[in-house]
């Protein structure tokens, strides 16, 4: 090919035409229009009429995804990027604390470095509570004066969820100045207050929020859009508040936004944000206002350079088969055709490592609880942490302890497992509770996720498959494991990017976590995801009962507590 025929090719690359329904959702109206695109840009929308032998796609914004920590896809950026362009995804509103808590500002301009390798247009923030509490060890800590200079760079768009909202409601001058701070600058802050209602809400909300992605009932969401916040409906692996929330995008459709938090890669494969609008439709949310939601409002609150299907817009948008689907067929972003007809364009791209690791074996002698000693002990009951299926919150219960030869042991009979935590930056003895509803009748999973200090956390029904999925969790340097003697079984997926993302294809990882998510469940688990539920039973920031490496700690009273009730 000749120069003069590689520039024509080149020129007609970026000037090219589009025909379908559009859909104006501002207008709140649909019609037949052709849309032309020049280097990027959208430069004509002509309304036309549509022969009877053309494909009636639908034209519309793309989706983005409110709030979400692209780590919990266990892909780096630009390879969660791959996957979720397929489903019409052409931004993100991305809380880089996971990696934060890890690597500290390093973690951050790692995210923002690998981010720039791919055309989706990730907005990250600047988080705002790593450590989330001082009850933890994690990898870094991120101070007042760091998170300045991450609100200064251009590329950060935010302040991060603020999770300490007792510190704000106490007035913890550090949790105040890093919210001045974005005030300042003129960008938004996010919320994050599970449960919280009433004038507490409004405090909290009247201190700087903007936004909270926690609320699990209608009536808690009702105080904080009374408190002027908007509201993010999540729908993730783990935590699922769309059927409690739904109806808010009909109700308030200027102050709703949908969002994902936490999403494993084997989900994030099957679909995204265009899943939720789906179900929004389908459960009578009008079209437009379930629009507005996942494309229009994250846009306006958060600045982001994000076309609207409007002359004059970075060519972003998606063509989609119906209203009512939402199954995608094109994405575009800044007039890339990134994906067509379930696959992606996108070219994988060889992550670079970062990772922060102290690796200890825990043998099974370590996990040893021994029997109470002392009369006024030996009928004490044990304090349990109840996971809820589909929530981040956990009950606190009491339950009688099975003695094995002087010690506590797990007993799948009643379902109260042992848990463990090891600490994964310093050698220190590793630290056990008691969990219900993991379900396990044997085996043992362990995981270096671990939120928000990711520290190693492991839940089983032996100690030796214990200490034995811990251990294979310590020699990857961070990972997944499942491990069961009695079957012969040890599975790993190695995260060997902070603990928290692997370095294969979107599809690879999908297929590891498949075959770990699948022997835990063979094993006995109900849980619709096993190891995300895991995953956020060391998150003390959400009550009631949650365990650090540490110790065992009550979130409602913001203090450690004895694993033995009434001590």
């Amino acid at each position: 090919m000749s120069a003069t025929e590689s520039q024509a090719a080149a020129s007609q690359a970026r000037t090219f035409q589009v025909r379908g329904q559009l859909v104006d959702i501002r207008e709140r109206r649909t019609y037949a229009a052709k849309v032309s695109i020049v280097d990027g840009k959208i430069t004509a929308i002509t309304p036309t009429e549509l022969s009877g032998g053309e494909a009636q796609g639908y034209l519309l914004p793309g989706f983005i995804d409110a709030h979400i920590h692209v780590e919990s896809s266990m892909l780096v950026p630009t390879e969660f990027a791959r996957a979720a362009v397929v489903h019409g995804t052409v931004a993100t509103v991305s809380d880089p604390h996971e990696i934060g808590n890890v690597l500290g500002v390093e973690g951050v301009q790692y995210m923002l470095a690998d981010a720039e390798k791919t055309p989706l247009k990730i907005c990250f923030g600047a988080p705002s509570c790593v450590p989330a509490t001082t009850f933890e060890t994690a990898g870094a800590a991120i101070s007042v004066a760091e998170v300045e200079a991450l609100l200064d760079d251009p590329r950060i768009g935010y302040l991060s969820e603020m999770m300490n909202f007792p510190g704000v409601l106490g007035g913890d001058p550090e949790c105040l100045a890093k919210i001045a701070a974005a005030k300042q600058r003129n960008k938004p802050v996010d919320g994050h207050a599970p449960g919280l209602c009433g004038e507490d809400a409004r405090a909290y909300v009247e201190a700087g929020m903007t936004t909270d992605h926690e609320c699990f009932t209608k009536e808690e969401a009702l105080d904080k859009v009374a408190a002027g916040c908007k509201i993010a409906i999540r729908e993730g692996s783990a935590a699922r508040n769309f059927d409690a929330l739904y109806k808010l995008l009909g109700e308030f459709p200027d102050q709703t936004m949908l969002c994902s938090d936490d999403k494993h890669p084997d989900e994030l494969l099957l679909g995204h944000i265009n899943l939720l609008v789906r179900r929004a439709v389908e459960r009578g949310i009008d079209v437009y206002d379930a629009l507005q939601a996942a494309c229009l409002n994250p846009i306006e609150h958060y600045s982001l350079h994000v076309g609207q299907l409007r002359v004059g817009d970075p060519a972003d948008f998606i063509e989609v088969d119906s209203l009512e689907d939402f199954n995608v067929r094109r994405t575009w972003i800044d007039g890339q055709l990134v994906a067509q007809d379930g696959k992606t364009t996108l070219p994988y791209v060889e992550p670079t490592l970062a990772n922060r690791f102290v690796v200890q074996h825990v043998a099974p002698e370590d996990l040893l609880i021994p029997e109470n000693t002392g009369s006024e002990l030996r009928a004490a009951e044990l304090r349990v942490i109840e996971a809820l299926d589909g929530q981040l919150i956990t009950n606190s219960i009491a339950a009688e302890p099975l003695i094995v030869e002087g010690s506590v042991q797990s007993d799948s009979t009643s379902d109260i497992l042992k848990m463990v935590v090891v600490n994964r930056y310093q050698e220190a003895p590793p630290v056990i509770a008691f969990v219900k509803n993991f379900g396990l009748k044997r085996g043992a999973m362990a995981s270096s996720v671990a939120h928000d200090c990711h520290n190693v956390i492991a839940v089983g029904v032996s100690d030796d498959d214990l200490s034995a999925a811990i251990n294979a969790v310590m020699d990857a340097q961070g990972g997944l494991s499942a491990v069961c003697h009695e079957d012969g079984i040890r599975h790993v997926l190695p995260l060997p990017v902070a603990g928290l993302m692997g370095t294969g294809t979107a599809e690879e990882i999908a297929h590891a976590y498949e075959q770990l998510d699948q022997a835990v469940k063979s094993w006995g688990s109900p849980l619709r995801a096993p190891y995300m539920t895991l995953s956020f039973m060391a998150l003390l920031v959400i009550p009631e009962l949650k365990l650090s490496d540490r110790g065992l700690f009550d979130g409602g009273k913001f203090e450690f507590c004895s694993i033995w009730q009434g001590l």
